[in-house]
């Protein structure tokens, strides 16, 4: 792997900042350039465009993700499998906030020239779920179900993260993942006839 120059890393840092804090579109190179303290040729001598820069930026930390989910997979199978899965993404969100909230944003939408790199990694990422899941669920389960599932279960554990730490950062990161794995098992069951009145 190539290294990154420090005047490199000091523009995908500016530019971290500035997108978690005002979106991409809400960011120019200009204020990248100001907050790196490095001239705007600089800026476009690393990156030819804001697209570029960006493209970047959230390729290498959808990349990042996938390794960290396939390191947890690989560790440990079953439901054991799926929990150290999903609390290394939450702990991963925790140590990056600023990522993950600009991926949060940007990992869904269609429309940014990076589609395409983008969407290759979420699968990539989401894969990594499916793979965990597959020998869980009951042979009779529907072959669109399983993607959908993993999907389900990436997107849970990305949105209770930002949640948790945007709203709720005094929650210890066991019972956040406590709560998505409850959550998404089909822990949840109706109320007993009992106590629901009538």
């Amino acid at each position: 792997m190539p290294r990154v120059s420090a005047t490199k890393q000091s523009i995908l840092a500016a530019a971290l900042e500035l997108g978690a804090l005002h979106g991409i579109s809400g960011t120019t190179m200009d204020e990248v350039s100001e907050r790196a303290g490095v001239a705007k040729g600089s800026v476009y001598y690393n990156f030819a465009s804001k697209d570029k820069l960006f493209e970047e930026l959230l390729t290498a930390g959808v990349s990042s993700l996938s390794g960290t989910l396939r390191g947890a997979r690989q560790s440990a199978g079953g439901i054991a499998g799926i929990e150290g899965m999903v609390t290394s993404m939450l702990a991963l969100i925790a140590d990056n906030r600023s990522l993950a909230k600009l991926m949060a944003a940007e990992i869904f939408r269609t429309d940014r020239p990076w589609q395409e790199s983008m969407g290759v990694l979420r699968r990539e990422a989401i894969s990594e779920f499916e793979a965990a899941l597959a020998p869980l669920v009951p042979a009779a389960t529907p072959p669109g179900s399983l993607p959908l599932m993993a999907a389900g279960m990436f997107g849970a554990t990305l949105m209770a993260g930002l949640e948790w730490l945007i709203f709720s950062p005094e929650t210890p990161l066991t019972e956040v993942c406590a709560a998505v794995l409850f959550t998404v098992s089909g822990g949840l069951t109706a109320p007993d006839a009992a106590t629901s009145g009538p």
